[in-house]
């Protein structure tokens, strides 16, 4: 198809696309979308298009994954930088007993887009984890969408994809599959260059925040210093362009403290070194910045009432 009038009519410059770091208006990906599926009259363009996800498909998160160890590693960077990709939805992890739902909240409302939105995301996740682990019989359980059936003729296409259950009008979008699968190593792990691409990419999200997202922008910077194994909250207020007296200030009108916005990112870190990577805990808490390891076993215990072995050895179960 000549998609140049497609998007001349969602008012899209065609060269915008010409480069990776573009960026182009939600509701004008929304409208695009809308005409290009009238204009197919394929029910199932959004499953079809997940064929052809790259690793560049995702921007610098397809080389964060690329360079993670194990599938699991991989899926844990989905919700963290989500937001480099698209502002199209967001992503939740859970863990029920030996399986892993991902569930995906579609951001758009268009009825006709919606769906196929959902459609694409999960069929690109799915060909994506594959391509990753160099297996091409990986594959989900169970597959819930909340679109309705694009009729029977047309089902098939989806168990031919994921290899498993596939169930329309349900009350949530995800994804389950068994948690061993998480287990998966990759082709190419490479930590010094995950280390690298997640400095650059936790800088890219900064540049994304506006000025209200105080809160957000201080958090990504701890994050960012933390992956040196420091943190200091006049180095925050140095990136931010402000003295420390002012970020004090201002995060104290938005109601929290450096301290505790510190803590919050200490803890998602630790979870994540816990259950995605095999360093042992004195590593992990001299990369949280923690002076001694019995510091941060107090500190973690008192959150999660665990200790940071007994949270490991749960795999994050409550």
């Amino acid at each position: 198809m000549d998609t140049t009038a497609l998007l001349r009519n969602a008012g899209l410059d065609p060269a915008t696309l010409d480069h990776d770091d573009g960026r182009i208006e939600g509701d004008q990906l929304q409208r695009f979308i809308h005409l290009l599926v009238e204009q197919t009259g394929n029910p199932i363009l959004g499953l079809e298009t997940g064929d052809f996800v790259q690793p560049g498909s995702y921007s610098v998160l397809g080389y964060i994954t690329m360079s993670c160890a194990t599938l699991g590693e991989a899926v844990a960077r989905i919700a963290p930088f989500e937001r480099l990709v698209g502002d199209m939805g967001t992503t939740r992890l859970s863990v029920v007993g030996d399986e892993i739902k991902l569930s995906w909240n579609c951001n758009y409302d268009d009825p006709v887009v919606r769906p196929q939105l959902v459609d694409n995301v999960f069929a690109s996740w799915v060909n994506y984890a594959r391509w990753l682990a160099d297996n091409d019989t990986a594959s989900p359980t169970l597959v819930k969408l909340q679109r309705r059936s694009p009729g029977p003729n047309k089902e098939s296409a989806y168990q031919e994809r994921w290899h498993c259950p596939v169930v329309f009008e349900a009350k949530e979008d995800s994804i389950t599959l068994k948690k061993a699968l998480l287990d998966t190593r990759l082709r190419q792990p490479d930590p010094m260059l995950r280390k690298t691409l997640e400095a650059h990419a936790l800088t890219q999200l900064a540049s994304l925040e506006t000025d209200s997202d105080l809160t957000s922008r201080v958090k990504n910077s701890i994050q960012k210093q933390l992956m040196q194994g420091i943190t200091r909250q006049d180095m925050v207020a140095d990136e931010l362009g402000i003295t420390s007296r002012t970020l004090q200030r201002k995060l104290s009108q938005e109601g929290v403290s450096y301290q505790k916005l510190l803590d919050e990112v200490r803890l998602t870190m630790a979870e994540d070194y816990l259950l995605n990577s095999d360093l042992p805990i004195p590593d992990i808490a001299l990369r949280l910045g923690y002076s001694e390891t019995t510091s941060f076993h107090r500190k973690f215990k008192s959150v999660k009432r665990k200790t940071p072995g007994e949270f490991r050895a749960s795999g994050g179960k409550p």
